[in-house]
C-alpha cells in the first residue's frame, strides 16, 4: 500500500505540510472539495444548493488550495527572515476574487467542469454571485490591489495593511437622472475570503491626556493616558501570486469595543447605553470615507486612519518580538510604504510606539522611523492634501501632536541652517500651517518622516518638485524620485478578457501573461490583414457582450459595430466628463442640422460615482444622463449616436467595459491627474487613447507612439501662463460659434424637459470661472474627435492603431513598477518558496 506524507521541502526555502486531498487541481479534486464544503461547512446537500450555496462552496474549495502556499510562506519567513513590504492604504479595491484565484491556480476549467457536476455550464453564472468588496472607491485602492498581486506574482514577501469596511463608499442608483446613494451591504451574505485571527486584536487609544513621569532609569518620560480605546481584530485575505507558491496577505482591522455589554445600564433601563460604547467603536470600521463635511465626520475619518496604522505598527513590531528580533533591526525586517496621506500618522504612531511603549531614546527612534517610511503623493490638488485643524487633531491624539510639534521643531533647526533668515520657506516647510487656525500638514509630516517619497508618473513626479514641494526637493534632491503606476495584465486582461487573451496566446505564446514586455512580439502582425481581421472579430465579440448587458440594465439598443467611445472614472471636475458632454451636443447638433455625414455612428459611454457631498459633480451626473435622455429618444440619432450611463461603475463592470472599448476618453487638465491606472487598462485592451498630456497620458503616448494618440488640449504650461495672464472664459464664446450654440441649447432646457435653471450652475461655472479650462480646450477637441472618426473609418488603419497600443503597453504592467519600488526604495529581492510532497511506500 502507498500513502502519501506531505513534506516541505528545506531547500531553497522551508515551506509546510500539505494535504494533498485538498491541493489537487483535478475536475474530480475540485468537485470533491465542493460537495465536502457543501456538505460539512454550508449543511447543504447538492440537490438543493443555491448558486450562492455553489459560490460559497467553490470558494472554500479554493481558498483550501491558497492555504498551502499561505502557511508555506509564513513559516519560511519565520525560519529565515527576509524583509517584508508593508503597504499601508485606506483602500485596496480588490474585486471579485472567486475569478481571479482560479487563474492564479490555473484550474478554471477544472472549477467549469466541476460545476458542470453540479448542473451548471457556464461558470460566469457563479461568478457573477460574487458581490464587489466594499474595500475601496477608485484609482487609488484600485493600485493597491495591482500592487498587492504583483508582489506576490515576483514572489516579494508583502503585508497590505487597511481597514475592513463593514460597508463599502455607497450603491450608485440613477433615479431621475440624478445619483442616489444606498448602502453597500457587501458583506450581508458572509465572505469566504477572510480569515480572521481574534487572537492577534490590538488596542488603540484615543482622546485622553498626557503626563510625565520618571522611569526606573530616573529619565523623564511622557505617557498617554487614552479617554477611550477599540479593538483591532484582524481579517487575513489571501494574496496568491500568478502560478507561483507566494502567496501574501492582506491584513484588514475590524474595529470592536474593549467592553461590548453594560450590564448595569441594561439593568436600569438605559438600553442604548448598554451597547454605547459597542457602537461607537465599530463605527470606526463602518463605512469607507465617512463624509467630511461635518466636523464628526472628520473625527471620525482620522479616527479611522489612525485606528488601522496604530493596530499595523504594532503587528508589525509584535512580529520582530515573536521572532526574538530586536527592535532596532526594524527598518532591516519591514519596508512601510504610506499609500497617500491617508496612513501618514504613522509617523507619529511609529515615534510614539518606540519612545513611550518601548522606550527608546529619541535618535534611535527616528532613525529607525526614517529608514522604515517612505510616501507615496497621488495628487497636486490642494484640497486632497490632507490638513487635520490643531484643535481636533489635540483633542483626539494628544501625544501625537506633542511628538509631532518635536519633530517639526528639530526639522525646522536644519532648515534655518539651510536658509537663515527666510521665513517664507519656513512657512511653507513647517509641518504645522499657521496660516489661519493651525493645522497639521500631513504630507509635509510624511514627507519629513519617510526616506522616500516618490510621484506616480513622469509628468506628476516633476510636478512634485517644482510645483507641490519645491522647497523640500531642493532640501533633500535625493529623497524624490517617480514610479511610474501600472495595472496587472492577469486581472485587465487574461481574467476581463479571455478571447484577447487566446488570441496572443496563440500568436505569441503564454509568456506574455508573466512577462507583459513580450507583447512587443504583436508588432510583427501589423501588416498582417487577416490577423487584423481577427484582432477586429475578437474585440467585436466582446462589445457584443457588452451591449447585451447595456441592454439588460439600461433599456438601450446600441449597436456593437459603432465606435465604443468611453469614459469611466470618478466624476469630478478636473477629469472633465462635462468637457466630453459638450462635444457629444456638437455631435447631436451637427446630426440635427444635415452636417453630421462624416460622422461615424458612434455610442458613447459614460461611468463613475460623485462623492455625496459634491454638488458639482452630481449636477455633471445629471447633465450626462439628461444628454443621454434626450438623445436616446430622437429617431434622426437612430444608427448615428447613442449616450450611456452605467450605473454603479465599479471592478466588476471594468471587467466588461475596459475590454469592449474602442476609444480611452483620458481628458483631464494638464496638470491635474497624477497618473491614472483606467488608461493603462484601456490601451492594453487595444483602445486607442484621446486625451491631454496629463498624469500617464504623457508616457503612453511616447510607447505607443504619436500616431497611435489622438494628442489635444492645452499643456500644463500653457495652463499655467493662463493662470498668470487672467483667464476670461465668457470672451472665448464669441469667437466659437460651435461652443456658442451647445451652451445655448443647454440654458434652454434642451435636455432638462425644458426646465432652464437645472444646469445654470454648471453654466455659469464654465462661462464665468471655467476653472479647468474646459472651455479654452473645447476647439481643440473637437478636432481630435474628428481625427478620431477619420482613423475609424479606415478599419485597417484603425486595427493596426489598436494591435501596436496592446503590443506597446508592456511598460504598464504593474510588475515593472513594483521591480521598481523594490529596487530605489524598499531594498527587497524576491524570496520564492518551495513546496513537495514526498510518496513513501507504508510497509504495512
Amino acid at each position: 500500500m502507498t500513502t502519501i506524507r506531505p513534506r516541505a521541502l528545506r531547500l531553497p526555502t522551508p515551506g509546510c505540510y500539505a494535504d494533498p486531498h485538498r491541493s489537487g487541481a483535478e475536475p474530480e479534486d475540485v468537485f470533491d472539495g465542493m460537495t465536502e464544503h457543501l456538505f460539512y461547512s454550508l449543511g447543504k446537500l447538492a440537490p438543493t444548493a443555491t448558486r450562492h450555496d455553489l459560490y460559497v462552496a467553490l470558494s472554500y474549495a479554493v481558498r483550501d488550495r491558497l492555504m498551502t502556499r499561505y502557511l508555506a510562506g509564513l513559516e519560511a519567513l519565520r525560519a529565515t527572515p527576509a524583509r517584508v513590504v508593508a503597504y499601508l492604504s485606506a483602500e485596496f479595491l480588490i474585486g471579485p476574487q472567486l475569478g481571479n484565484n482560479l487563474l492564479m491556480l490555473g484550474i478554471q476549467d477544472s472549477a467549469a467542469a466541476a460545476l458542470r457536476r453540479f448542473g451548471i455550464e457556464d461558470i460566469n453564472q457563479i461568478l457573477d454571485v460574487e458581490e464587489e468588496p466594499g474595500l475601496g472607491n477608485g484609482g487609488l485602492g484600485r493600485l493597491a490591489a495591482c500592487f498587492l498581486e504583483s508582489l506576490a506574482s515576483l514572489e516579494i514577501p508583502a503585508s497590505g495593511y487597511g481597514i475592513r469596511y463593514e460597508f463599502g463608499i455607497f450603491d450608485q442608483l440613477i433615479r431621475d437622472g440624478w445619483q442616489v446613494e444606498i448602502t453597500d451591504k457587501w458583506l450581508k451574505a458572509g465572505w469566504p475570503w477572510e480569515l480572521p485571527q481574534p487572537d492577534q486584536a490590538c488596542f488603540v487609544g484615543f482622546g485622553g491626556r498626557t503626563e510625565t513621569y520618571r522611569d526606573t532609569h530616573g529619565d523623564q518620560r511622557v505617557r498617554w493616558i487614552p479617554a477611550e480605546h477599540a479593538i483591532g481584530i484582524p481579517h487575513d485575505v489571501p494574496v496568491l501570486g500568478y502560478r507561483v507558491n507566494t502567496c501574501n496577505r492582506l491584513r484588514l482591522w475590524r474595529a470592536d469595543a474593549t467592553e461590548s455589554f453594560d450590564f448595569y445600564a441594561f439593568n436600569i433601563g438605559d438600553y442604548y447605553g448598554a451597547v454605547e460604547e459597542k457602537v461607537g467603536s465599530e463605527t470606526l470600521s463602518k463605512v469607507l470615507y465617512p463624509n467630511d463635511g461635518t466636523d464628526e465626520g472628520r473625527r471620525l475619518r482620522l479616527k479611522q486612519q489612525h485606528f488601522f496604522v496604530s493596530c499595523s505598527l504594532q503587528d508589525m513590531i509584535r512580529s520582530l518580538e515573536g521572532r526574538g528580533l530586536p527592535l532596532e533591526e526594524f527598518p532591516d525586517h519591514w519596508a512601510v510604504q504610506l499609500n497617500d496621506t491617508h496612513p501618514s500618522i504613522a509617523v507619529a504612531e511609529l515615534m510614539r510606539l518606540l519612545i513611550d511603549e518601548k522606550q527608546l531614546e529619541w535618535d534611535t527612534a527616528w532613525d529607525i522611523t526614517r529608514r522604515s517610511l517612505s510616501y507615496t503623493n497621488h495628487t497636486l490638488l490642494p484640497e486632497a492634501l490632507e490638513k487635520w485643524g490643531v484643535d481636533l487633531f489635540g483633542s483626539l491624539l494628544p501625544r501625537h501632536l506633542e511628538l509631532i510639534y518635536e519633530i517639526n521643531r528639530r526639522f525646522l533647526q536644519q532648515v534655518r541652517i539651510r536658509y537663515p533668515g527666510n521665513e517664507g520657506v519656513l512657512a511653507r516647510m513647517s509641518i504645522i500651517d499657521e496660516q489661519g487656525g493651525k493645522a497639521v500638514r500631513m504630507a509635509n509630516l510624511a514627507t519629513v518622516g519617510s526616506h522616500h517619497v516618490n510621484g506616480v508618473a513622469a509628468l506628476h513626479s516633476r510636478l512634485v518638485t517644482t510645483d507641490l514641494f519645491p522647497e523640500f526637493a531642493a532640501f533633500w534632491p535625493e529623497k524624490f524620485t517617480n514610479v511610474t503606476n501600472g495595472v496587472t495584465p492577469r486581472r485587465w486582461m487574461a481574467l476581463a478578457n479571455p478571447q484577447l487573451a487566446a488570441l496572443l496566446d496563440e500568436a505569441i505564446g503564454e509568456g506574455w501573461v508573466k512577462d507583459l514586455e513580450q507583447l512587443r512580439q504583436l508588432e510583427s502582425y501589423a501588416g498582417d490583414s487577416a490577423f487584423l481581421e481577427r484582432w477586429e472579430t475578437t474585440k467585436l465579440a466582446v462589445k457584443t457582450q457588452l451591449s447585451h448587458y447595456i441592454h439588460r440594465h439600461n433599456g438601450v439598443l446600441v449597436d456593437p459595430s459603432s465606435l465604443f467611445d468611453v469614459q469611466v472614472k470618478r466624476i469630478h471636475e478636473y477629469k472633465r466628463q462635462h468637457l466630453n458632454a459638450l462635444q457629444v451636443i456638437a455631435q447631436y447638433l451637427r446630426i440635427k442640422n444635415g452636417e453630421g455625414d462624416d460622422l461615424p455612428p458612434r455610442t458613447v459611454i459614460f461611468g463613475g460615482k460623485a462623492a455625496p457631498g459634491y454638488y458639482m459633480a452630481k449636477l455633471i451626473i445629471r447633465f450626462l444622463n439628461g444628454i443621454a435622455d434626450t438623445i436616446n429618444a430622437d429617431p434622426d440619432m437612430d444608427g448615428r449616436l447613442r449616450v450611456i450611463f452605467l450605473a454603479d461603475y465599479n471592478v466588476k463592470l471594468g471587467e466588461r467595459v475596459y475590454p469592449a472599448s474602442d476609444l480611452s476618453e483620458q481628458i483631464s487638465t494638464a496638470g491635474k491627474e497624477a497618473s491614472g491606472t483606467g488608461n493603462m487598462k484601456f490601451a492594453m485592451n487595444g483602445a486607442l487613447t484621446i486625451g491631454t498630456l496629463d498624469g500617464a497620458n504623457v508616457e503612453i503616448r511616447e510607447q505607443v507612439g504619436e500616431d497611435n494618440f489622438f494628442l489635444f488640449g492645452k499643456t500644463t504650461e500653457e495652463i499655467n501662463a493662463l493662470h498668470r495672464t487672467g483667464y476670461r472664459p465668457w470672451e472665448l464664446i464669441g469667437s466659437m460659434p460651435e461652443l456658442a450654440e451647445v451652451l445655448r441649447l443647454v440654458e434652454q432646457g434642451h435636455f432638462s424637459n425644458g426646465d432652464g435653471e437645472l444646469f445654470r450652475p454648471l453654466l455659469e461655472n464654465l462661462t464665468g470661472r471655467d476653472p479647468f479650462f474646459v472651455l479654452a480646450d473645447f476647439n481643440d477637441y473637437l478636432r481630435a474627435q474628428a481625427a478620431v472618426g477619420k482613423a475609424w473609418v479606415d478599419r485597417p488603419r484603425w486595427n493596426r492603431m489598436s494591435l501596436l497600443n496592446t503590443a506597446r503597453t508592456g511598460f504598464f504592467s504593474s510588475d515593472r513598477s513594483i521591480r521598481e519600488y523594490a529596487e530605489k526604495i524598499w531594498q527587497v529581492t524576491p524570496y520564492p518558496v518551495a513546496i513537495t510532497c514526498e510518496i513513501e511506500d507504508d510497509p504495512d
